[in-house]
């Protein structure tokens, strides 16, 4: 037993690069994340966000809580009212503590408004490959994917929130999201309305 645990482990030790995830470039479509919103509805993305531009928050750790709660904060101040633009906080959870997960899910749902529940999916195994998917190097910051409203990736950063690269990302989704008024169908003011 102990010759067949040493043998597998040598073989993925022995396993090429090539087969790992690679970083996910820019312009890239996101490969499928599934997870679960706090709601308890499935969650798949890019497929939820599909039409809307997505701001993705991960965390891989407890401490990378307060880096994403930072992005979501400022985020929300330039875009929580516009409905062509949404953001999910991912709590990337692997390990041993998937066998918490009803402890760690009610924690979470104690702990977050329920309007927000919708914007919170936890992901629960393939932790590994989406670190490699972001670069993750190490587990306690935020790591952050700006999607199109095509599922595409258009914008990354890890790190703390910082004025730089908020300032990048508020850019990036102004760009991708054209202004409201434009795109609402405009009233023809020559023509009395409701006579």
């Amino acid at each position: 037993m102990i010759r067949v645990f040493a043998c597998g482990l040598l073989l993925i030790a022995m396993t090429p690069k090539s087969f790992a995830s690679p970083e996910i470039p820019l312009g890239d479509t996101l490969p499928e994340l599934k997870g679960e919103y706090l709601s308890g509805r499935k969650a798949i993305l890019p497929k939820d966000s599909a039409n809307r531009v997505a701001l993705l928050m991960f965390g891989f750790s407890y401490q990378s809580r307060f880096a994403v709660e930072a992005w979501t904060k400022s985020f929300r101040k330039d875009f929580d009212n516009n409905p062509r633009v949404t953001f999910y906080e991912i709590p990337m959870i692997g390990g041993m503590a998937r066998m918490g997960k009803w402890f760690i899910d009610g924690g979470m749902r104690r702990g977050t408004p329920k309007s927000d529940h919708e914007n919170v999916i936890t992901v629960y195994g393939g932790t590994d490959a989406w670190k490699q998917h972001l670069g993750v190097k190490g587990e306690d910051t935020a790591y952050l994917i700006l999607l199109d409203q095509k599922g595409k990736v258009t914008w990354r950063h890890a790190g703390p929130l910082n004025d730089v690269q908020y300032k990048k990302l508020a850019e990036k989704v102004r760009a991708l999201v054209p202004v409201l008024a434009r795109s609402l169908n405009r009233i023809d003011v020559t023509e009395p309305h409701g006579l």
